[in-house]
């Protein structure tokens, strides 16, 4: 990574945190229910305007990553073993929370012979049989590139597939070391072959020391590969532990940005500093009241 460099967060990422008092709710019901939000573990920005909507990106399968990318907050280390009543307990969430879409996210498994995949399953087919007409989307590991895992998730209907390249490739070895960013492609494209009518989805962070010209070329890249949607955001440096923010793009150049990939063809572009990859995802599956917190 490139050298410390502290910069000023500048006024387009201040968050105003809100007045209403449904966020204390939201967060309460989610602890009775003994769930985990990535609002939570990843100390996403949007957390509080989630909440307040009732709203929240479910975590599945612990707290705990088998993997530990430098941009995230959510802990490396041996997870815990899966809980089998967690799909039950997510759709009795969406119950109380009058969610119409729902987006599941996990931390990664490596430890599990399917990466986790069986446990994906289970929680969709407990969303669409407690909601029938629930629209739903999966932000996935990548399964170690294992199309069967994959195809176990695929098998449930998700409406949206989606699978992060999180960053450039030339920054790979430093930010996801353990991931491949080809490996993440052929996830996305193997969606798309194997379940033509899903819409697939993908998106990277800025900020970590990437050029334009090479957010460009993921956004290329991510066409290639078929996908629908494709998010851009600033990257936020969850703490001191985690590598500092190299800059801080204006909101200009993420407008250019959304330009590029609708000139190439992409149906949906969605970049903004703010963006997360499941921020108001239920834009994408034409519905309201649904999950907008970043995964």
């Amino acid at each position: 990574m490139p050298s410390e460099n502290v910069l000023r967060i500048p006024p387009w990422l201040r968050v105003k945190l809100p007045s209403s008092g449904r966020c204390g709710g939201t967060a309460k019901l989610l602890a009775d229910l003994r769930l985990n939000t990535v609002c939570q573990s990843a100390r996403c920005p949007n957390k509080f305007e989630c909440f307040s909507a009732s709203v929240a990106t479910f975590l599945i399968m612990g707290r705990v990553c088998t993997r530990g990318c430098a941009f995230c907050n959510i802990a490396p280390g041996r997870p815990e073993p899966l809980e089998p009543d967690e799909p039950e307990r997510i759709a009795e969430a969406v119950r109380r929370l009058g969610l119409k879409h729902v987006v599941v996210t996990s931390v990664t498994r490596d430890d599990l012979p399917d990466g986790g995949a069986g446990h994906f399953a289970a929680v969709l087919r407990a969303l669409h049989a407690a909601h029938p007409g629930l629209t739903t989307e999966v932000l996935t590991p990548d399964f170690g590139g294992d199309e069967e895992a994959l195809a176990a998730v695929l098998a449930e209907r998700p409406d949206v597939f989606n699978h992060n390249l999180e960053t450039v490739p030339r920054l790979y070895a430093a930010v996801r070391p353990r991931a491949g960013y080809r490996q993440s492609l052929d996830v996305l494209s193997a969606a798309k072959r194997l379940f033509p009518g899903v819409r697939v989805k993908s998106g990277i962070m800025v900020g970590l020391g990437e050029t334009d010209e090479e957010v460009r070329g993921v956004i290329r890249d991510l066409h290639a590969a078929s996908c629908d949607i494709v998010t851009v955001g600033q990257y936020m440096r969850p703490s001191l532990a985690h590598p500092a923010v190299q800059r801080y793009v204006h909101p200009d150049v993420f407008e250019e940005y959304a330009a590029y990939g609708r000139s190439l063809g992409v149906p949906h572009m969605f970049c903004a500093p703010l963006v997360r990859s499941s921020y108001n995802a239920a834009l994408f599956a034409g519905k309201s009241g649904g999950n907008c917190a970043p995964a």
